[in-house]
C-alpha cells in the first residue's frame, strides 16, 4: 500500500513541476512518442494519445494544435504517424494535427517541435509524468521564453496506471537523476 501511495504522490508531483498559468487562446498539446516497432500504436502510445486529447482545453478543441512527436524506431512507420492515425481513426479526433516525425530522443522531440510553438500562448507536453517533466526541463534549457508558456497537461489522473506507478516512479527517479547531473555540469 505504501509503495502504491508513494508512486501516486511522486507522479502527481512531477505532473505539476515546471508549469505555470500562461494565458491566451493559442494552445498546443505536444504528445511525445514511445518506442513503437509494430505497425500500429502500442499501448503506451495509445494512452499518450488519449491523454493528449483529454488535455485540450474545454473552450475550443479546434483552436488547439495537437503535435505528435516521434520518429521511426525500427524501420517502421514514425511514432508520430502511428499516434495521429490512432487519434483520427479510433478516437475520431478531427482537430488540427501536426507531425514531427524525425526525432529519436526526448531532446530531439523538443528541438524539433520548437518551430511549431513560436506563435503559441499555452504549451502542454504529454507523456508519463516523469518523461513530460524531463521534456519540460529540456524546453527550459533550449528556449526559456517558450518554457514560460508551459501549463499542466491532463496526463496524470489519480488511480490511472496505479499498479505500475511505483515502477514508473523508480524509472522516473533514475532518468531524472541524469537530468540533475546535467544541470550541475552546466551551472559550473
Amino acid at each position: 500500500m505504501a509503495a502504491l501511495a508513494w508512486g501516486e504522490w511522486l507522479n502527481w508531483r512531477w505532473s505539476r513541476t515546471l508549469v505555470g498559468n500562461s494565458r491566451g487562446t493559442a494552445e498546443a498539446v505536444v504528445v511525445l512518442g514511445y518506442r513503437n516497432p509494430q505497425p500500429t500504436a502500442n499501448v503506451i502510445n495509445r494512452w499518450r494519445v488519449r491523454a493528449g486529447i483529454r488535455s485540450i482545453a474545454a473552450d475550443g478543441p479546434h483552436g488547439t494544435r495537437v503535435i505528435f512527436s516521434g520518429g521511426a524506431t525500427s524501420g517502421g512507420a514514425a511514432e508520430a504517424r502511428l499516434m495521429a492515425d490512432y487519434a483520427r481513426s479510433v478516437l475520431a479526433f478531427d482537430g488540427t494535427v501536426l507531425l514531427e516525425d524525425r526525432s529519436r530522443t526526448t531532446w530531439e522531440n523538443i528541438t524539433n517541435v520548437i518551430p511549431l510553438l513560436d506563435d503559441i500562448d499555452r504549451i502542454k507536453i504529454v507523456s508519463q509524468p516523469a518523461h513530460a517533466l524531463k521534456a519540460r526541463a529540456y524546453l527550459r534549457r533550449q528556449r526559456p521564453d517558450l518554457a514560460e508558456r508551459l501549463v499542466r497537461a491532463d496526463d496524470y489522473r489519480p488511480g490511472e496506471w496505479m499498479i505500475v506507478k511505483p515502477l514508473l516512479a523508480l524509472y522516473g527517479l533514475w532518468t531524472l537523476r541524469g537530468l540533475r547531473a546535467d544541470e550541475r555540469k552546466t551551472s559550473l
